[in-house]
């Protein structure tokens, strides 16, 4: 830290610096990020400052925490008789806001974890949730931090969870089912109704990560089952901050029942409130203000429209690969695309070296993977056709 206070104009120099080094989704491909709506980033500067870890101080951010919830509920089918009862600020909403995916991934595993070990007490074998292969990495993390075996179901010719796979993992020591909605490689959705038969014949906890899927799959033409609606679905993890189109950090997890919220309870005698349900302690109402005002202003018509533009996109680009000879591996539910293309992964270093084509990888198979999002338009995806066109002819 320098002894003399810089002046404004040398450190907004400095910054502006470091941020012309940042990619601003030009010629981004492969983000499911995207730019916030307006309306979302200025309710998050008004609210820039509260803390939801300590909401007695803060009521009006948390009471604008506990309405996203409930749209959310809504646009899930949560069960509002047995999650929305109640007096209690924090028992009348099973959910909470979090700071994406990974955060309420953990956070719904551990509740599994906490739930059944109040229930059983012990557990014939070490415990373990089934996850398909296609999951997220966050789930690494959640084996690495609280002990549970990770065990990984096969996926089927369309990328989906192989469900006999599922149920020959399951065991005596097996606390819960992870089922995608909307994986990060393929935006493939799961079989969710099978994997939650599954789930309620073994008396397991269903957690679908829904956190690209979540704000899409609600506003498609075609319906996918995923969500509350099937019983047995126990918690869904969601990102506003996605398809929602709300400010980073910005995800979101519900549960079914109360008491599966309740099994995160940590007393915290010293704060406004007597007890956290939350991994953080401090917590942003800014990303609570942002997911409302972004949510009231698109309202359900905003965000078909939002996922139909992102879909004309997907079809487009699909239409014109085949063109150029190219397949995808799998008809795209949404607007995530796999191509099928030699040497994906120097294709997608000379994409990036010589036009700045921002694109990934899938893991198995190998595949150029594309997320058409509301940043990208229709010129944006001319341009990398020719550019795509132009790598591989030379390659």
């Amino acid at each position: 830290m320098n002894d003399q206070g810089l002046s404004e104009k040398k450190i907004f120099s400095y910054l502006e610096t470091a941020k012309s080094e940042d990619t601003d989704y030009y010629r981004v491909l492969s983000s499911m990020c995207t730019h916030p709506h307006k309306i979302a980033v200025e309710a998050h500067r008004l609210f820039i400052e509260t803390n939801l870890g300590d909401f007695g101080l803060f009521a009006g951010a948390h009471r604008l925490e506990k309405e996203v919830i409930r749209m959310l509920g809504e646009l899930l089918h949560a069960p509002f008789d047995d999650i929305f009862s109640g007096e209690s600020c924090e028992n009348s909403v099973s959910g909470y806001l979090t700071t994406g995916g990974t955060e309420s991934n953990i956070q719904a595993v551990r509740g599994m974890k906490n739930f059944v070990i109040a229930r059983k007490k012990t557990l014939g074998a070490t415990p373990n949730i089934i996850i398909p292969e296609s999951a997220h990495f966050s789930f690494d993390k959640v084996a690495d931090m609280m002990g549970i075996e990770v065990r990984r179901a096969l996926l089927d010719s369309e990328f989906k969870v192989d469900t006999a796979c599922v149920e020959g993992l399951i065991d005596n020591g097996t606390i819960g089912l992870v089922g995608i909605a909307g994986s990060t490689e393929f935006g493939q959705v799961d079989p969710i109704d099978k994997l939650a038969r599954l789930a309620l014949e073994n008396e397991l906890f269903l957690h679908v990560d829904a956190a690209f899927g979540g704000f899409v799959i609600p506003f498609l033409e075609k319906s996918y089952p995923f969500d509350f609606k099937i019983p047995g679905v126990t918690s869904i993890a969601i990102d506003p901050h996605k398809m929602g189109l709300s400010t980073i950090p910005s995800g979101a997890l519900l549960f079914r029942s109360p008491s599966f919220l309740d099994s995160l309870k940590v007393n915290t005698p010293y704060l406004t409130t007597k007890s956290q349900y939350t991994l953080t302690g401090t917590r942003s109402g800014a990303s609570a203000a942002a997911t409302y005002a972004v949510m009231k202003h698109l309202g359900r018509e905003g965000y078909v429209k939002n996922v139909q533009y992102c879909m004309k996109l997907t079809i487009k680009i699909i239409d014109e690969v085949r063109k150029l000879g190219f397949e995808p591996l799998l008809e795209p539910k949404m607007n995530v695309v796999a191509l099928k293309i030699s040497d994906p992964d120097r294709v997608r270093e000379q994409l990036l070296r010589k036009f700045g084509w921002n694109v990934s990888i899938t893991r198995t198979p190998r595949s150029l993977r594309l997320v058409l999002m509301p940043h990208n338009t229709a010129q944006d995806i001319e341009e990398f056709l020719k550019d795509l066109k132009k790598v591989t002819s030379e390659l």
